[in-house]
């Protein structure tokens, strides 16, 4: 609407020329009308932004003309013009919305005030609207940029491998993604507003919730680490967990917890697995087949001796053939011991033993044959000992064989200036409820080389005297004990293996 277009409507011809001729002289466009109707008629036509209207006309008077121009356009400003001893009537005309009043007879003056008033509501009304109009575009363009990332948020949560499951204040779940649904198997329609995380998390990660919860703190968050979920059919999935409390200030305001599946990760893991262990079987068979070869060439040329001793009546002959058929059996029987020990899973025998006297016995056991090789075999075992309860035949075996090898470090050691000896040691750790044998020698030693592979299937500094899996076993039977062994050597200086065994007081 154009507020310089007025519309004057008077009965009083008279009055209307004067008015008229007074606001187009002041620059205004100026419609007239003498009667009710016909003011709302060009009204409706012409679409006046100010109205100048009469109160007393016959037929539709000013107020009647003022409610239908206020129902017609209500932004319209109406001044109405009044005689003396109509003032009820002009208030009346305020309540229905009139802008302003005068009365007659109109002076230049009052008239030009009313004017400027109606046209002050009218250009701060379009002010308004046109702030109204910015505000809601702006507003409408902010609620745009949240919507966007909130569904940019709700993608990316949807669309996530890993499982995500958040929390309000009180631990109702309130996120949970279809990765989540994929690990714990239940629907969404099922866990959102209807379980809490302790409905949802195993019972550990629940309980460190809820102590944070009660806390309001660990607001670090809960670093990664595996875990087993236990899906709605009962069965365990292996995941990675990651949570954190979400907080606004001081003020815990939920939680979040991220969940990755590693059901095809461990399945990869389990057939590569599987592949080095069928490689290890090949690999195995292979050097099982030449080590047996080379005891069978051994029980060959020893009952060829024998042979030939019974043939010519040569008893130096059968002694030798006959030593070397016994040494070879024994080379099969402490290969399949090996094997047998190596292959099967073993649970500790817990018996009533005194550690030093299995250590007394196998230090007997090997004396003979060291002493063969002038190796001395010396004793230092802490008499405050006492009988505990201990896996004995493990203990006896780890043992035998760790000596055995000090012996055999002795004998294949090239500087025969040395008065080749083995120490086997026990000791107390009461306080750590451990007993520590030690078996060390003053032998060849070894490189680093030797003792990054000493553990490995197979691998011998004997050649063909050994089986490779001595070491090996010594180490599954001590870890299977809940034990750990040490190696320390050096090379032409000799080793020392160090175990420590735990033990349970004997009653």
């Amino acid at each position: 609407m154009n507020e310089d277009r007025i519309l004057i409507i008077d009965d009083e011809e008279a009055i209307l020329r004067v008015l008229s001729l007074s606001l187009k002289s002041d620059g205004y466009d100026v419609m007239t009308a003498m009667t009710g109707k016909e003011g709302i008629d060009v009204f409706e036509r012409e679409k006046p932004a100010l109205v100048l209207t009469d109160l007393k006309m016959p037929g539709i008077d000013g107020l009647e003309v003022l409610r239908r121009i206020k129902s017609i356009n209500p932004d319209s400003e109406i001044i109405v013009i009044t005689g003396h001893g109509d003032m009820d009537s002009a208030i009346e005309s305020l309540r229905f919305g009139a802008s302003d009043f005068i009365n007659k007879p109109v002076r230049d003056e009052a008239l030009s005030i009313a004017i400027t008033r109606a046209r002050e509501k009218i250009k701060i009304r379009r002010q308004l609207a046109a702030y109204t109009t910015d505000l809601e575009n702006m507003c409408q363009m902010a609620i745009g940029e949240v919507k966007r990332k909130s569904d940019f948020q709700d993608k990316l949560i949807k669309s996530s491998n890993d499982g995500i499951v958040a929390t309000d204040e009180k631990g109702e779940i309130i996120i949970y993604n279809p990765a989540a649904e994929e690990i714990f198997g239940h629907a969404r329609i099922d866990v959102v507003r209807k379980m809490t995380f302790d409905d949802l998390y195993p019972a550990d990660i629940a309980a460190e919730f809820q102590q944070g919860f009660r806390r309001k703190r660990d607001k670090k968050g809960w670093g990664w680490k595996e875990i087993t979920i236990i899906s709605k059919a009962g069965t365990g999935v292996p995941t990675r967990f990651s949570g954190t409390l979400l907080s606004e200030g001081d003020t815990v305001i939920g939680s979040v917890g991220f969940f990755q599946d590693l059901r095809e990760i461990k399945r990869l893991q389990q057939e590569l697995v599987n592949s080095e262990r069928m490689a290890a079987i090949g690999q195995t068979t292979a050097r099982l087949a030449h080590y047996i070869k080379n005891i069978l060439t051994g029980l060959k040329g020893g009952t060829y001796i024998v042979n030939i001793g019974l043939d010519k009546g040569d008893n130096d002959k059968l002694k030798t053939g006959w030593d070397m058929v016994q040494r070879n059996v024994r080379r099969v029987s402490s290969l399949v011991a090996d094997l047998l020990s190596y292959s099967k899973e073993r649970e500790p025998q817990y018996v009533i033993c005194s550690p030093n006297d299995i250590a007394e016995d196998v230090c007997e056991l090997t004396e003979m044959e060291a002493g063969k090789h002038q190796v001395h075999i010396i004793r230092k075992f802490n008499p405050s000992i006492a009988d505990v309860s201990m896996d004995s035949d493990v203990v006896h075996r780890v043992l035998l064989n760790l000596v055995s090898n000090a012996v055999d470090a002795c004998v294949y050691d090239m500087n025969m200036e040395k008065r080749h000896h083995v120490t086997v040691a026990t000791d107390l750790e009461d306080e750590e409820g451990m007993i520590r044998y030690e078996v060390s020698d003053n032998g060849c030693g070894m490189t680093d080389d030797v003792k990054r592979k000493l553990f490995t299937a197979f691998f011998s500094t004997k050649g063909g005297k050994g089986t490779g899996l001595g070491l090996l076993v010594v180490q599954k039977l001590v870890n299977e004990h809940g034990g750990t062994i040490h190696v320390a050597s050096e090379s032409d200086q000799g080793s020392t293996f160090t175990i420590r065994l735990p033990f349970r007081k004997s009653v």
